[in-house]
């Protein structure tokens, strides 16, 4: 059955959508390409409107939705609004506390899904959410990103492995297994309250957290079986494996936290050490969910097409030369890595939209049904 679809929920899409393009337009700013900069403070709001702009929106849109009341579009609505602050640079603290005060919001919104529904994969989705606030708070507070972004990517890291072990239910899993995720979350978030303390032995822990983490989702997602389904299914398992390779990649790299020391090395390892997880993770997990969150989200079918996988491939081949160049610690190879990264994103969109008109245009649900990877 078709899902009415709501203008406020276009409206804070297309500001999720406003902040991707402007922090896409600041990432390459940020690898010195000669662009216009639309506003001074554009470059250095290059991770804040990715996490917080974009996905922060993404997320609280997500959550409102799934709990249809009225009052839960409050998250979202503030942090677009903070969104909209970041993009043309509203100076001062005016953008970080609307930010925080979006966070505020849905950890309440969270916090009732709770209360709702009391299970492991709802604590660790609020977990996440607690995690965005730490962070935004720190932000508030003028703490340098490079000593919260942890936070940040705990948000994302927690919300997605939380949403993956609530389709893990559809495979019972033993007391053992379910144990083994709890040990590899807690040591995750226990890394990341001890990195606000001490940063690099705090990250070290936080890394093995992600490598274990992306062993057991590698090992025990639904994807292991559902790779070996056709059409969207398959799509989204093929995403969601790859991008669980490239979580482990980003443990390693938090474990290697002591690199961070060395003041010859400290550039390339930090850059591999987020993009990592927040452009191969991150962006793994948004395109394999996105064919199942936008149809719930605007309203409207979307068909799948093998043209999918040509923004999975660029990603990955942008990944690639990213981590490769940090590898080697050419700086020049990091430009053309930002740049293939924005084609892929482009081609997500452009892939995206075009399946949603050809969904309105036929009317029909996705051939291959709803495909929960």
């Amino acid at each position: 059955m078709k899902t009415p679809s709501h203008p406020g929920r276009f409206l804070l899409l297309a500001c999720a959508m406003v902040a991707l393009l402007a922090a896409m337009w600041a990432g390459l700013l940020r690898l010195d390409l000669e662009l216009p900069y639309l506003q001074p403070a554009l470059s250095l709001s290059h991770g804040p409107l990715m996490v917080c702009g974009f996905l922060g929106t993404l997320i609280s849109l997500e959550r409102a939705v799934a709990l249809n009341q009225w009052w839960a579009y409050v998250a979202p609505l503030i942090t677009a609004l903070g969104t909209l602050g970041l993009v043309v640079g509203v100076p001062g603290i005016f953008t970080p506390l609307l930010i925080s005060l979006g966070s505020v919001a849905m950890v309440w919104n969270l916090g009732v899904i709770v209360r709702r529904q009391r299970a492991l994969f709802t604590a660790v989705i609020a977990l996440g959410g607690v995690a965005w606030l730490i962070g935004n708070t720190l932000w508030l507070f003028q703490v340098p990103v490079l000593s919260l972004v942890h936070w940040w990517a705990g948000f994302l890291v927690l919300t997605i492995v939380g949403e993956r072990l609530e389709l893990s239910r559809l495979i019972s899993h033993s007391g053992r297994v379910t144990g083994l995720f709890i040990v590899s979350t807690v040591a995750f978030v226990g890394g990341l309250a001890w990195a606000s303390l001490d940063r690099i032995r705090g990250l070290e822990l936080a890394g093995v957290g992600l490598i274990l983490l992306s062993a057991w989702l590698f090992r025990f997602d639904v994807a292991r079986r559902t790779v070996h389904q056709h059409g969207l299914p398959r799509f989204i398992a093929i995403s969601l494996l790859s991008g669980y390779v490239w979580l482990a990649v980003g443990g390693l790299y938090w474990v290697g936290a002591p690199v961070l020391n060395n003041p010859d090395l400290h550039f390339f390892h930090y850059d591999a050490m987020l993009h990592a997880i927040f452009l191969g993770f991150v962006f793994s997990m948004i395109f394999a969910h996105a064919p199942i969150i936008f149809p719930a989200v605007i309203g409207a079918p979307l068909v799948y097409r093998k043209a999918f996988y040509t923004h999975v491939f660029l990603l990955h081949l942008s990944v690639l030369l990213r981590i490769g160049s940090d590898l080697g610690g050419r700086f020049a190879l990091n430009r053309w890595s930002g740049i293939l990264n924005v084609t892929a994103i482009v081609v997500f969109l452009l892939n995206t939209a075009y399946s949603i008109a050809l969904g309105r245009r036929t009317s029909a649900p996705s051939a291959n049904g709803p495909g929960l990877g």
